[in-house]
């Protein structure tokens, strides 16, 4: 009989395999590809979707592999250092660079909270009436309660049991009618434009699939793992542990990112072959899509839909306040993470508390959420090119990494990756301001 050592969150188990079965492998990489869809990712995806159609969706196969190469580099560095991204930050980087990481991300992060707020609120709203204010308060409310007062254990199966939830746009498919001639066509073949709006479109999508905060959550959680388990440490101080780790690593970071593009994929198949083919090609926002596809697909698309903007925000808020108090614990050295008692981390708790308020706060506020929403993507590109190269040089050191290096492939990928954010980042800029 042989233990497994599986997933916190996750029933240890004794049985005669000699290699854990899938879903005992998959933990930080799966809950941080599912949190990628978030209602402001929806929303995205969305407006790809119905302005452009199916010539769109090319970007879901490029994108693929840089965010999968990209987010594994991120999870390697945490569980080979037993540090988070913020932590290396501080140990190799100097404090400035650190502080200005962290102190973006943390402005980003409350944006996009009070945006998923505001989405979620919106989405009961159109199902059953009532108060959007109302519902924000008590969804923000039940997303920090679960992270402060739920054991880690359970907190991590329920964000894995969550990830359900965006099953949904998989519903959402079988009721549009697609041409799979024009999706093939716009799925394997790229249709490039000198359209401003077309490339501001590929530039946003590019910035939600890949985002500092997911980086900085994905890294962290393999601490959180690691230190959850009496059998693992950081692969520097327990190099035997190296093979079985990085292996488990990809194949949860590969099945997450892989999640996580289908279902951005199924979305911009849906809106395509609804609201573009109807001629809605103007959404803002995750509700406004699920509200256009009423009267095109029926209100059964659209129930689906709206509940899956709910489940996506309970996954994707505690990430994004999560991931904000992980990188502001490691900068300060507060003692730190979710398997901790919020009397043993107080600072750690009151920086999720905190972040959480304040994004509930926005939608309170005279600020527009959707002009919010923008300048954070412009802010989440200006921060992630930066992060990934310093990722990308720490991966590459030896004093830090030992004998787990980042070579090859996945080192080509990951600063291939690192260039096109780059790029997009300039791109971004220079079609705002034209």
């Amino acid at each position: 009989m042989t233990s497994i050592e599986g997933d916190p969150g996750l029933p240890k188990l004794s049985i005669t395999a000699s290699k854990p079965r899938l879903l005992d492998r998959l933990g930080p990489g799966l809950i941080t590809g599912a949190a990628d869809d978030d209602p402001s990712g929806i929303a995205t995806y969305s407006q790809a979707g119905a302005q452009f159609g199916f010539a769109i969706t090319w970007t879901m196969l490029f994108s693929y592999p840089l965010m999968a190469g990209i987010q594994e580099i991120s999870a390697r560095i945490g569980r080979t250092t037993g540090q988070g991204i913020a932590g290396n930050l501080r140990s190799h980087f100097p404090p400035w660079i650190l502080n200005l990481t962290v102190g973006l991300l943390f402005l980003t992060n409350t944006i996009n909270i009070g945006a998923d707020l505001g989405a979620m609120g919106d989405a009961v709203r159109l199902l059953v009436g009532g108060s959007t204010a109302i519902y924000v308060v008590l969804f923000a409310f039940i997303s920090a309660a679960l992270q402060i007062l739920v054991k880690y254990s359970r907190y991590v199966s329920v964000l894995k049991w969550l990830t359900l939830s965006l099953f949904a746009y998989f519903g959402t498919v079988l009721f549009a009618k697609i041409p799979l001639d024009e999706f093939a066509r716009g799925f394997f073949i790229p249709t490039l434009s000198a359209d401003k709006a077309f490339w501001a479109t590929v530039v946003a999508v590019l910035g939600t699939t890949i985002s500092p905060y997911l980086f900085f959550w994905q890294a962290s959680q393999e601490v959180e793992d690691e230190r959850a388990s009496a059998k693992r440490k950081p692969l520097v101080d327990a190099p035997e542990q190296a093979e079985a780790a990085i292996g488990r690593i990809r194949v949860d970071t590969y099945a997450g990112m892989g999640f996580s593009t289908l279902v951005a994929l199924a979305i911009m198949v849906t809106t395509a072959a609804t609201l573009h083919a109807n001629g809605t090609t103007d959404i803002q926002t995750s509700s406004q899509a699920a509200e256009a596809l009423r009267p095109v697909a029926g209100r059964f698309a659209f129930t689906i839909f709206a509940l899956g903007v709910i489940g996506t925000g309970f996954l994707a808020i505690p990430v994004l306040a999560g991931s904000a108090a992980y990188a502001l614990g490691e900068a300060r050295q507060w003692p730190i993470g979710l398997a901790r008692k919020p009397r043993k981390a107080k600072a750690f708790y009151a920086t999720i508390a905190i972040a959480t308020l304040v994004g509930t706060a926005i939608d309170f506020s005279p600020i527009d959420p959707i002009k919010a929403l923008f300048w954070s993507a412009v802010i989440n590109g200006v921060v992630a090119a930066p992060v990934m190269a310093m990722m990308m040089l720490m991966s590459a050191r030896a004093d830090i990494m030992k004998e787990n290096v980042v070579v090859g492939v996945l080192r080509w990928i990951g600063w291939v990756s690192t260039a096109i954010m780059a790029v997009a980042v300039i791109g971004m800029i220079a079609t705002s301001i034209m």
